[in-house]
């Protein structure tokens, strides 16, 4: 099967995969025959114990206030979808969709649940529970690009092939793995809900990350604040605004940038979308500038000079 087909019948039929149909008591009977997808077997119930969480899940933190709703719901009316499950031996089965469901099943005292057990790769496992946790529920930042990493390092993903399977565009892929370099506090600040996303990526340009982290919480700056913040923590920052050597005896005379120099300025500005400035010199060397004001700005340039598959 080419990487092509699989992304696309994943992103199609993910219902069918986790098993949203609810569960009756005729869907036995009724899948008797039917050879629906590949290597699934009809719909059964199994004694709990049976069942074993997916070491790989990408969810890390389950939260006990959701998992007692979710169980006092079931105490009512029972477990309306089945959970996807894979085989690993006799009478044991992975759990590839529906950790929740089989936690609070646990919590509300069930000693059998209906699943869909379906031969599945470690890759299909893997990419189906996180397309799960990100369509069902939200991930949390983090989590999310140890997944996407996770689907990349082991699986050899491509960025456009994880974002065509979970439903997003490449450059939220992009950003969303760079958050993999926050330092250690960084990710503990993004966890907690001290600081946002947006935040963590203004922080990954900044010099002394731990540090211009202080200098945001202390401030309680927003994203374009913290973005602001550290563009001018760069050591860049002072170069940029450092006036250009000139040449031995030349004498300094501000220069006007002739028609032809500013015409190809709005050219570049119009095709980029950003503000471009060209700065040639004497000799014919020079140096062409691409202002951004935001990491998306820039994966969109990067994107663009370097092609869509890195």
């Amino acid at each position: 099967m080419s990487a092509a087909k699989k992304h696309k019948g994943l992103g199609r039929g993910l219902d069918a995969l986790l098993g949203d149909a609810p569960v009756r008591r005729d869907d036995k009977k009724n899948a008797q025959g039917d050879s629906g997808q590949r290597g699934q077997r009809p719909t059964a119930n199994l004694p709990i114990e049976f069942l074993a969480a997916n070491p790989a899940q990408p969810r890390r933190t389950f939260s006990d206030d959701a998992i007692a709703e979710l169980a006092a719901s079931l105490k009512a009316r029972g477990m309306l979808q089945p959970i996807l499950v894979r085989p690993k031996g006799p009478d044991r089965y992975e759990i590839v969709a529906g950790e929740r469901r089989w936690r609070a099943a646990q919590k509300a005292g069930l000693h059998e649940v209906p699943v869909v057990v379906r031969e599945l790769t470690d890759s299909e496992t893997a990419e189906i529970a996180l397309i799960e946790n990100i369509q069902r529920v939200d991930l949390s930042p983090m989590e999310e690009a140890a997944a996407y990493a996770h689907l990349a390092e082991v699986y050899k993903r491509t960025q456009e092939q994880i974002a065509e399977a979970v439903g997003k565009s490449r450059s939220h892929v992009a950003n969303t793995m760079r958050l993999n370099a926050l330092t250690a506090k960084c990710r503990e600040a993004l966890e907690s809900g001290a600081i946002t996303a947006g935040h963590a990526r203004a922080l990954l340009a900044a010099p002394m990350p731990d540090e211009a982290l202080a200098a945001v919480m202390r401030q309680g700056m927003n994203v374009r604040d913290t973005e602001r913040f550290i563009k001018r923590q760069s050591p860049d920052a002072a170069e940029l605004s450092m006036p250009a050597p000139r040449e031995p005896g030349k004498p300094s005379v501000p220069g006007k940038k002739d028609a032809d120099t500013r015409a190809l300025e709005n050219d570049l500005s119009s095709a980029l979308g950003l503000e471009v400035g060209i700065d040639h010199k004497p000799k014919g060397s020079g140096v062409v500038t691409i202002s951004y004001r935001t990491l998306e700005q820039l994966d969109d340039v990067c994107k663009r000079l370097m092609g869509t598959g890195v």
